[in-house]
């Protein structure tokens, strides 16, 4: 029997790649994007959720500009918080399975963090991503909470993108060497949420863990996978995070650990550097279809 999914965020790269590898999972997927359901538009989701009547909600929508957040704490706290919220509370009236995608922002330092450690997010994107897990779990206790960080795929504003551009311009590319996270691939998470998807036994909150690293060291990695891909060398410049002045500050070690996801799903934490390939072929053919 196919499981009928709605995954809310159409627009980004974790909802494409939710809905590239969720028929091989066994779902029939719809996403659903801000035309659709605004989850800063009260009543919009719920409506939706209402009107498919899905088996499961994956919530890969979110207000991800932290800089912005700071500067208009009203948006992200009306998408991430109210929003949320309200989705949750839809798919339990609904009796739909419910995940929520939330950030390693929920922390600032001391890391690895596991999944009992104490939040303590250092900007405002942090708090609304916090408000709305625990929105999420007020009005839906059963649903699945997974953070992550640092996601990326090479087809969107991603980091290793941004430094793949960076790459084939002049300037010289300058990293932060002192802020620690651990990312992801975007594949690699949207199979840990199918997974997660089909196991409503499994509930509260999981961890995308894998090999932690600096920003800096992410970028020598993605510069080195450019150079062996296409012989195009640069390197990164290791700087302070204090040299970067921007409104909202960020966390010095984010990192994720913990292994309840792995248990619940039986897929092993992945390494990010083997996401760096195939994201960087992704990159090298949307770069390819843009200069014509």
């Amino acid at each position: 029997m196919t499981t009928r999914l709605l995954i809310l965020g159409a627009g980004g790269q974790l909802a494409r790649a939710l809905h590239e590898r969720a028929g091989e999972a066994g779902f029939e997927a719809r996403c659903a994007g801000r035309t659709e359901a605004d989850l800063a538009e009260r009543g919009a989701v719920s409506a939706l959720i209402e009107a498919m009547k899905p088996d499961a909600v994956i919530n890969a929508a979110a207000f991800t500009d932290v800089d912005g957040a700071q500067t208009d704490p009203a948006r992200a706290f009306a998408v991430n918080a109210d929003g949320a919220g309200e989705a949750g509370a839809a798919a339990a009236r609904n009796g739909a399975r419910f995940l929520h995608v939330s950030t390693d922002y929920v922390f600032t330092a001391g890391g690895p963090h596991a999944e009992d450690a104490s939040p303590e997010p250092a900007n405002t994107y942090g708090q609304s991503k916090l408000a709305g897990e625990q929105a999420v779990l007020a009005a839906c206790p059963d649903a699945a909470i997974v953070r992550a960080s640092g996601i990326f795929s090479g087809g969107g504003r991603d980091f290793p993108s941004s430094i793949w551009r960076l790459a084939y311009g002049a300037a010289p590319i300058r990293v932060v060497d002192d802020q620690r996270v651990t990312p992801i691939w975007a594949d690699a998470l949207a199979d840990r949420l199918l997974a997660l998807a089909l196991r409503p036994e499994a509930s509260g909150l999981f961890h995308a863990a894998t090999p932690g690293a600096s920003w800096y060291e992410v970028a020598v990695a993605a510069l080195e996978a450019l150079a062996e891909a296409c012989g195009h060398h640069r390197m990164p410049e290791p700087v302070a995070s204090v040299e970067f002045h921007r409104p909202a500050p960020r966390p010095s070690d984010s990192r994720l650990a913990g292994t309840r996801l792995s248990d619940a799903t039986g897929l092993p934490a992945p390494d990010w550097r083997v996401g760096l390939k195939p994201a960087l072929e992704r990159w090298l053919t949307e770069r390819s279809r843009a200069v014509g």
